[in-house]
């Protein structure tokens, strides 16, 4: 029998309608365009209007766009991972309810949680399922409701953070086409520099917690940023190494879009060319687990059978790591 390996076969997205630019920030808080451009890269973020509306109506909204592009029968997939930070509620997984609502009947489903490296540990492990043998169709979605754990008084938070969701489909490639390799890390220091302090087991919810906004996003922006410039060119680079690479053999970087800065700088490390390096920051800000999908889905027409794409992303606990794919069609 032949070699299996994990191919992305159809990709999907969505980003919800609302643009927060930075011009609507200036009049929300002590912040400028400018001053927000020059550190970030971004120039708006989508956000999630409407009651009632959480992460899994970014997932379901993107895995029915991957479903209507791929004309494929909901019931043959064979599992549904959702990557997220901020699922629906506690308990009960989002992926389970996506994958009821979009018609995934056959599949089992459940929730992945890695800050921003979510979707990359997610192909990690959607590709293992697929090289298993076991299984044909694994469907993967990165999604994230940010606007819903971000303190809009906070300026060092707010203006990063947006809401989006891409999806993939993962199935059998007997080409050696698809995920080639990984280098997958983390490292427990990170917990106390990127966070929500409460709403956990050490820190239940109670009024004293709400009345200290407790339950948003805390992030030591200086900290979180050096640890990403070394952690994310660290691990591209290793995985050039390890699959004896150079720049000139990369076709495209899909890297985590948290700081363009950071990009810049993994780019730079591995000596990468400007235009094989895929920006989309200023459009959506940090879509946390979405970042990386909805790379894949605004650029898709770009990639060519073959193409060798190098992901990277960073993200809170720490975690980070870097995947080597080769583009299935």
């Amino acid at each position: 029998m032949s070699t299996i390996t994990a191919a992305i076969t159809a990709v999907g997205g969505y980003v919800p309608d609302f643009v927060l630019t930075n011009e609507l920030l200036e009049t929300m808080v002590d912040t400028n365009d400018e001053w927000i451009t020059s550190r970030t890269g971004i120039k708006e973020r989508r956000i999630l209007k409407g009651e009632n509306l959480g992460t899994s109506y970014l997932a379901i909204k993107a895995a029915e766009d991957l479903i209507a592009k791929k004309n494929i029968n909901p019931e043959e997939i064979d599992l549904v991972i959702v990557s997220t930070t901020t699922p629906d509620m506690p308990v009960a997984a989002t992926a389970v309810y996506v994958a009821t609502q979009i018609g995934a009947v056959n599949a089992f489903a459940y929730d992945l949680q890695a800050a921003c490296s979510g979707f990359l540990y997610g192909m990690s492990t959607a590709s293992a399922f697929i090289q298993s043998g076991k299984y044909k169709k694994v469907l993967l979605i990165g999604a994230d409701k940010m606007s819903s754990i971000i303190d809009y008084t906070d300026r060092a938070t707010c203006i990063i953070f947006g809401d989006g969701a891409g999806a993939v489909l993962f199935e059998p490639n007997y080409e050696g086409l698809g995920v080639q390799d990984e280098y997958l890390r983390s490292d427990g220091i990170g917990r106390e520099f990127l966070k929500i302090e409460a709403g956990g087991s050490i820190l239940p919810p109670s009024a004293e917690t709400v009345a200290k906004r407790q339950h948003y996003v805390f992030q030591d922006g200086k900290t979180v940023y050096k640890y990403a410039v070394s952690g994310m060119a660290d691990v591209s680079e290793k995985i050039l190494e390890r699959n004896n690479l150079t720049h000139h053999d990369v076709n495209w970087l899909i890297a985590h879009q948290a700081n363009k800065r950071i990009i810049d700088a993994t780019a730079s490390r591995i000596g990468l060319e400007e235009e094989k390096v895929l920006i989309n920051i200023h459009k959506y800000g940090n879509t946390t687990s979405g970042t990386l999908p909805l790379l894949l889905f605004d650029f898709e027409k770009k990639f060519k059978k073959g193409d060798n794409l190098i992901f990277a992303a960073f993200g809170g606990g720490f975690t980070w790591g870097s995947i080597y794919l080769k583009w299935a069609y």
